[in-house]
């Protein structure tokens, strides 16, 4: 999986190409902690990812919970793919996908 960020103010845009699993998804949940500190806006864009695993939708619930706090969260570019796990888990009922 490859991680790019842009920032732009108190807004972080996360882009994800490849596959959220087991093995990559230590990788974003550092990402998110070394970088939610004083963001209001969280994008993660999915234009890219093509697999979801159970511990990618961790992190991805983690990353929510925390935006609650401070701000907003925000999927954008989701595949058929993604959207049905999000749909078939409940996880389209409570996160924000544009």
């Amino acid at each position: 999986m490859h991680i790019s960020k842009t920032q732009d103010g108190n807004k972080l845009t996360i882009s994800l190409a490849g596959r959220l699993d087991s093995n990559t998804s230590p990788m974003l949940d550092r990402e998110l902690k070394a970088n939610l500190e004083g963001i209001t806006e969280l994008i993660l864009d999915f234009a890219q990812l093509n697999y979801l695993s159970s511990a990618g939708l961790r992190v991805i619930l983690t990353a929510q919970k925390q935006m609650n706090k401070q701000g907003k969260m925000v999927i954008t570019h989701v595949n058929e793919i993604i959207m049905e796990i999000f749909t078939m888990t409940g996880f389209a009922e409570i996160l924000t996908i544009e």
